[in-house]
């Protein structure tokens, strides 16, 4: 890791940048897949299946007998962890409904004016599909962060696309999620090939309303060029980041032990330490290379620590401005008092309070979703709610004291406008009282 004592803003600045190697050449290769997909269908999801996955796929449909033999494959003591966080996922979200008052059913009628009534009602958005990406890594826990708000939302069809191994199957921790979290159908298909068949559909794999799921860049930039035909999105969500403000009581193993946990997740990745105390900088940088020495993934989280830094600042407060300019996907706060610092945050994904809260309890098990925005987003998008599975549908009730009400202003700036079939639609019906009353 890099580390900047005190930097300029220009070298700030730098330090923050993302990694962007490849774009052109990722957008000319992905605009090329979903073009194949969306020409050929299952039969271009096969070869893409064979040339990238290694495995020649003649159904792309996870059946139910491969989800119970996965099931039978799940140790007794994963199950019960998947059900607990499935468990704390539910008890989150649910919340969120009650708090609402559960708008769905009971909405809330607003008179604007006499004889104007408003109102809305959330309505479940009736196709989505999940991207659950494989590789080197097999992400069980977002099936459970994206299928169970999808479910309790009331979603009708709930789809999940997931790359096969080179043996044509799908992790057994993949299925058993999807099977708890309420998955209606999992196909085996991978990349931005499969964003291309949610979004456009095949013989096998129904098209769906909106898309949610992390990726490579290659999902990413399919997820975006998609959205431009008409196919919504969660988020840009790309390579996963980290940035821990650590104060002069923050422990530094634990500081060193978050930033590998997003370190290992891909070469693209990136971490950064923000301190105001010199001392912590010698601290961390020597426990991260003794954890480094024995991760399993150390030549994948050594190439992350390339894109990453440590740096010292005047004070806690500069160090959470630049944690806002940066807005972070995670965000832990290991400060004196990270509760004050926290009333400072407004540009972040998902923020950690305190020496214990590890980013990797918010991966698995406090609740709150982990499919979060990446790449400076977080300074506009939201991570994945309940309300990101729905719609909110506004009605609107005008009776005749309504009209007359609001309909002689509304004549006025429909004519303003300049648009006088506006203002007629309005007239017409104000005529038709005076005609009624005379």
């Amino acid at each position: 890791m890099r580390k900047l004592l005190y930097p300029g803003a220009a070298e700030l600045a730098a330090a923050l940048e993302r990694p962007s190697a490849g774009n052109r050449e990722i957008d000319l290769k992905v605009r090329e897949i979903l073009s194949a997909v969306k020409g050929g269908g299952d039969a271009a999801l096969r070869a893409f299946s064979e040339r990238f996955d290694g495995f020649a796929v003649t159904s792309l449909r996870v059946e139910a007998a491969d989800i119970e033999q996965a099931e039978r494959e799940v140790t007794p003591a994963l199950k019960k962890a998947i059900q607990s966080a499935a468990s704390n996922i539910e008890k989150f979200h649910l919340a969120a409904i009650r708090s609402a008052g559960d708008n769905r059913t009971i909405p809330e009628v607003t008179v604007t004016a006499p004889g104007v009534r408003c109102w809305y009602r959330d309505s479940p958005i009736e196709k989505v599909g999940l991207y659950i990406p494989g590789g080197t890594a097999p992400l069980f826990s977002t099936v459970l962060m994206l299928g169970i708000p999808a479910r309790l939302a009331g979603c009708r069809d709930i789809l999940m696309c997931t790359p096969p191994g080179s043996d044509g199957k799908i992790n057994p921790l993949i299925l058993y999620a999807a099977k708890v979290a309420g998955v209606n159908a999992i196909f085996r298909a991978g990349g931005a090939q499969a964003i291309a068949a949610m979004a456009y559909g095949t013989e096998s794999i129904p098209a769906v309303y909106k898309i949610f799921g992390p990726g490579n860049r290659y999902v990413t930039r399919a997820k975006e060029l998609v959205q431009l035909e008409g196919t919504a999105i969660d988020m840009p969500a790309g390579p996963s980041e980290l940035m821990v403000i650590a104060g002069r009581t923050a422990i530094p193993a634990f500081v060193a032990a978050d930033l590998l946990s997003q370190a290992e997740h891909g070469t693209d990745s990136q971490v950064i330490m923000l301190t105001d105390s010199r001392q912590m900088i010698t601290l961390v940088e020597k426990e991260t290379e003794l954890q480094l020495a024995i991760l399993p993934r150390k030549d994948i989280a050594a190439q992350s620590l390339g894109n990453s830094s440590m740096i010292l600042l005047e004070s806690e407060d500069k160090c959470i401005e630049t944690a806002n300019r940066y807005a972070p996907e995670h965000l832990i706060i290991a400060t004196p008092d990270p509760m004050r610092a926290a009333e400072q945050v407004t540009s972040a994904g998902s923020v950690f309070l305190g020496n214990f809260s590890s980013e990797s309890t918010g991966d698995y098990m406090t609740g709150p979703n982990h499919t979060l925005p990446t790449g400076g987003f977080a300074r506009s998008f939201s991570g994945v709610t309940l309300g990101s599975f729905m719609k909110r549908i506004f009605f609107q009730e005008v009776t005749a004291e309504g009209i007359q009400t609001i309909g002689p202003d509304t004549v006025l700036m429909a004519e303003a406008e300049m648009l006088r079939a506006h203002a007629a639609a309005v007239s017409v019906r104000l005529k038709y009282i005076d005609d009624e009353k005379n």
